[in-house]
């Protein structure tokens, strides 16, 4: 319960994979998870209106996305602790093949709805089990001190540069085929008007889906764990789900880190739902506002990997990685202040300002989150790990899921930006104030393969 590895229940293999080595397949799992996300970014509010939906339709869609991810959660980061990041992540590239077909062929309502909801369940699956396997990895190889900032900052850095180019691919097809004469028509007559140019991008998400399973099994080694039952499974989960729901309220600092991804979860939502709209509006057709929104979507993703990249020095300018975060969150809220302040016009000044705020919003926060989760991995070890950042992914996916039904429920115009500006600038103003250094690591969940000391002193009572 000290935090630090068993190193004698890690197998040769998983030891001897260096932080090297396990950090380009870090990297290259991020890019490849986020990768077919991002192609169908720039098409997914585009395409739903496109087969007929309205923009509160659309949000409840993106609701539908939330909602699931919120639900499973915890179960499933609990899931990870228990059989193994592998397997997990493994499913969630399966769940993602689902979701992509269905969102690139359905045309009615519940096909699309279902869609978001498998991608849903896929997002809560991934969103703690690679990172996880990553810091086991290294801290079994390097010790509980090893440098986990910059493994973190560039596996961020490889999700933005897979969306942005996600994006910057998924919204230029659909331009591309709309210059050959008539061959939208020829694909929708062709399919049954299952498939138009706008669903192209998450039918080829769905190939890429493929490769990231091959990947995932192939490349992902970790410690083999004691035979399990499913009794012992389903017994395991809800003890990993009851661990990570006393995080937030025995420790300040992971406090502070979950409600600010609540406020990351309402300013992502209002820029999801609203700037698509935008784009399209200010071009006059769907596909030509696809393909501006997919080069506006791929700069905000190259600034949020830029942000990433600039977050140790960002940690070591502003004095460690708590300053980090409300300077990087300032950013964030300036940005969402200017998209606010021209909402009403499209004049060439307006525009400019606007796409400036879209930058800043995701250059803030890509330079805050590998600095929230370097302070986040030192309060848990390995068992728990997943868990933790299920209950991060959590906070940020319900704050979202209301926030976008909000945001599509408003009257277009300032008041959604600002409300998401406000609720950024109230998750940086939860660090103004510095917490106590870390003491001893908190063990989120407890582990299946070891019996449970007694006597341990709880470094949080």
């Amino acid at each position: 319960m000290t935090g630090r590895p068993d190193l004698a229940a890690v197998s040769p293999d998983h030891r001897g994979l260096g932080g090297a080595t396990a950090r380009r397949r870090y990297v290259a799992v991020s890019f490849l998870f986020w990768f077919p996300i991002g192609m169908s970014v720039a098409t997914g509010v585009l395409l739903f209106t496109e087969r007929g939906m309205g923009l509160a339709a659309v949000a409840a869609f993106y609701a539908v996305h939330s909602l699931t991810a919120s639900a499973a959660e915890l179960p499933t980061g609990g899931l990870s602790d228990v059989l193994g990041r592998r397997p997990v992540l493994a499913v969630a590239g399966l769940l993602n093949l689902g979701a992509f077909s269905l969102i690139g062929l359905g045309a009615a309502g519940w096909a699309i709805a279902l869609g978001m909801g498998l991608m849903g369940l896929a997002r809560a699956l991934s969103s703690g089990p690679a990172e996880a396997w990553y810091v086991d990895t290294v801290q079994a190889h390097a010790g509980p001190d090893a440098d986990l900032r910059t493994g973190l900052a560039r596996g961020s850095s490889a999700t933005s540069a897979a969306l942005a180019l996600g994006t910057l691919l998924g919204g230029g097809l659909p331009w591309v085929l709309g210059l050959a004469p008539g061959l939208g028509e020829w694909l929708a007559d062709a399919t049954g008007g299952l498939v138009i140019p706008l669903s192209v991008p998450a039918l080829l998400g769905a190939l890429v889906e493929i490769v990231f399973v091959l990947y995932v099994v192939s490349s992902l080694p970790e410690p083999p764990r004691p035979r399990t039952t499913v009794r012992q499974v389903v017994g395991g989960v809800p003890a990993a789900i009851a661990a990570g729901l006393r995080l937030g309220a025995r420790d300040i600092l992971i406090r502070r880190v979950l409600l600010t991804a609540s406020a990351a979860g309402a300013a992502l939502a209002a820029v999801e739902l609203l700037t698509p709209g935008r784009a399209a509006a200010l071009m006059g057709t769907a596909e030509s506002g696809a393909l501006v929104f997919a080069g506006l979507a791929c700069a905000g993703f190259l600034c949020s990997a830029l942000g990433s990249q600039l977050a140790p020095l960002v940690a070591r300018f502003a004095g460690g990685s708590e300053r980090a975060v409300p300077a990087s969150l300032g950013l964030t809220v300036l940005g969402l202040a200017l998209l606010g302040m021209t909402a009403h016009t499209m004049s060439a000044l307006a525009t400019t300002v606007a796409v400036a705020g879209y930058g800043l919003v995701y250059l803030g926060l890509g330079a805050a989150s590998p600095n929230e989760n370097d302070l986040l991995h030192r309060r848990v070890d390995a068992s728990g790990r997943a868990t933790a950042l299920s209950v991060q992914s959590l906070s940020m996916q319900l704050v979202a899921a209301g926030a976008g039904l909000g945001a599509g429920a408003l009257p277009p115009g300032p008041l959604p930006w600002l409300l998401a500006a406000t609720a950024v600038l109230a998750g940086a103003l939860l660090w103004v104030r510095r917490v106590a250094p870390a003491r001893p690591v908190l063990d989120a969940a407890p582990r299946t393969d070891v019996e449970t000391p007694v006597n341990v002193p709880n470094p949080l009572c």
